[in-house]
């Protein structure tokens, strides 16, 4: 550090070993405490906070009376002695709790209006609305927690970095001004000035261009990826976001799987925890049967149970009827189930949720089965669970479709009770062998299940013309303790197979060659076995952070109604640039800026 320079260091960072050093420091008045005669300020940096200690014996006049002045949030410099803290900060959060600085210079050097929301809070003090901290997001982003979150969001995306760097994969931009190409979501258009009546779109995700560049003979790119989504308002996603992209050549799905936890490993190692590997593989069928959910949280067992073999002519008729109709009877078995009536009527919401009627339960006491579940069942289906003394049996019957989402709920909402003890901290797992297509269930025809460059299972090709519908996908899917946390696939390199793939989703040739003609250009070209992945990184930076939403690990976020409230995007664009776009809005009543 020169000796011209503003600060010498971070104040956050003095420790004891700065101790008689004279310091130069720049940041943030955090909290001001005025004794009379003395007085104490918390200066902020990112670092953390130091106390600043203007006192007559080493404080000039003038200091003294700058520091009685001091308002909280306003930046300044000062120069002093590091000495020892008389008491150390109880807040194990300051970072430099036994030093302290005596102030011998203090320049206020950007002062600051009264903040429209605090940042300094007190133990137990709720946050203000997160809607009015949005509005105020350079005011929130001061707040320790967030700067905390943001430092841990650099380091993870420098360690994927690294990871992949040293596994030989290059860092490969891709165009965000690129070619309408939907992948399941709306795009965001772009329109062009100088091709009037034209649009970019911007990226939903690089994943054409990925293969184009495995066709181009670069073996393993990647990329910290800006992808874009006009979806439909949900409390999880932000129409912008980012993920770590990869792709490779000449590799299996159990290739991409291995650098994909190489990645994971190394990320949740940097935050402190340490995750074995291999993860564990679950087809996508074993897990909808045993978890009702594609992504399952394998902290805790609550398996789903098929007992529709159990049902006999004593069960019923509503079971009765659920079953002759192609509805199974399933449920789980709590073992040392202690459930109040008020949770078994909660857990009953959950299921209705989802679509079922209600939730069958019975518990089992020392003299036998009690609860509504006994007329409905029968003691005899409901010995044939397995389930001992204490345990409580919940079970709901229908569809699968109704079935599992109800029974997944339900399990999730059995591992937020109180005292309930997980049985793992950290499970990773591989949900593959997806089906390849899906039913719409509007129109009844098929759409990908992801999207349409997925290859089919190689034993399963066959049936891509006589029964789509049970063709599975070389998809595969990251899941963390009921998180998904990223999707990939092997790619189809066979144009007849693609072409085949566009025509069962409604693509005729010429429009297929329209929309995504030249992805099959790049395939003509001689393309090698590829497949990649995509995390997605603000989900992962939100785990690891132990935020309880997304918007808590990125800077500018939008709310879930899509809307910038700091900068107040979107919002309407004057007449003369979109005359000069060749735009006009079609809402005649809305009053255009001019």
């Amino acid at each position: 550090m020169s000796a011209t320079a503003l600060r010498s260091g971070r104040a956050g960072a003095l420790t004891r070993q700065d101790l008689g050093r004279t310091v130069r420091l720049g940041g943030w008045v955090h909290r001001v405490r005025d004794l009379g005669g003395l007085v104490f300020a918390d200066l902020r940096d990112l670092a953390g906070l130091v106390q600043l200690s203007f006192d007559p014996r080493w404080s000039s006049p003038e200091v003294m009376r700058a520091a009685a002045r001091l308002g909280t949030e306003c930046v300044v410099l000062v120069e002093g002695l590091v000495a020892q803290r008389p008491e150390p900060a109880t807040d194990q959060s300051m970072g430099s709790r036994d030093v302290e600085v005596q102030v011998t210079a203090l320049r206020v050097v950007g002062q600051a209006s009264t903040p429209a929301i605090p940042v300094a809070r007190n133990e137990g003090e709720e946050l203000p609305a997160e809607e009015l901290r949005l509005r105020h997001r350079v005011l929130d982003l001061r707040r320790p927690e967030l700067q905390k979150n943001l430092v841990l969001r650099h380091h993870l995306l420098q360690r994927a970095r690294q990871t992949l760097t040293g596994l030989g994969f290059l860092e490969i931009e891709t165009p965000i001004l690129t070619r309408p190409t939907p992948e399941g979501a709306r795009d965001y258009l772009v329109p062009s000035r100088v091709h009037p009546g034209e649009f970019y779109a911007l990226p939903q995700s690089p994943q054409i261009y990925k293969q184009l560049l495995m066709v181009a003979g670069y073996d393993r790119y990647f990329q910290i990826a800006r992808c874009f989504r006009d979806e439909d308002l949900r409390a999880d996603r932000q129409p912008e976001f980012t993920q770590i992209d990869l792709e490779a050549s000449f590799v299996s799905a159990e290739d991409v799987q291995e650098v994909v936890e190489q990645v994971l490993v190394e990320l949740w190692q940097l935050a402190g925890h340490e995750v074995p590997v291999p993860f564990v593989r679950l087809a996508w069928r074993d897990a909808m049967e045993r978890f009702g959910v594609d992504k399952p949280d394998l902290r805790f067992d609550l398996e789903l149970k098929d007992w529709t073999a159990l049902a006999d002519d004593t069960v019923a008729p509503f079971v009765r009827d659920a079953i002759s109709g192609g509805g199974r009877l399933r449920g789980i078995v709590v073992p040392d189930g202690a459930l109040s009536r008020k949770e078994l009527d909660a857990l009953g919401v959950v299921a209705k949720a989802s679509g079922a009627g209600g939730l069958i339960w019975a518990r089992r006491t020392d003299t036998g089965w009690e609860g509504q579940g006994v007329k409905a069942v029968g003691t005899a289906m409901l010995d044939g669970t397995g389930g001992g003394v204490g345990c409580t049996v919940l079970a709901v019957t229908g569809p699968d479709r109704v079935t599992s989402p109800a029974l997944s709920g339900v399990r999730l909402a059995l591992s937020r009770r109180p005292g309930f003890v997980m049985a793992r901290e950290h499970a990773f797992c591989w949900v593959v062998d997806f089906p390849l297509f899906e039913l719409d269930p509007g129109s009844g025809s098929h759409v990908p299940a992801h999207h349409p460059f997925t290859a089919p299972h190689p034993d399963d090709v066959a049936l891509l013309e006589t029964a789509p519908e049970r063709c599975r996908a070389q998809h595969y899917d990251a899941v963390y303790n009921g998180n998904e946390l990223g999707s990939g696939s092997i790619r189809i390199t066979d144009i007849a197979v693609q072409g085949t793939i566009f025509r069962l989703l409604g693509l005729e040739h010429d429009e297929a060659q329209r929309r995504f003609g030249f992805l099959l250009d790049g395939l003509a070209a001689g393309a090698p076995p590829h497949g990649g992945f995509a995390l997605g990184f603000d989900r992962i930076a939100m785990l690891l952070a132990g935020a309880p939403s997304l918007r808590d690990v990125i800077a500018f976020p939008k709310t879930t109604a899509a809307r910038a409230l700091f900068e107040g995007a979107p919002t309407p664009v004057g007449r003369a640039e979109l005359e000069a776009l060749g735009i006009r809005v079609a809402r005649a009543e809305r009053e255009q800026p001019v």
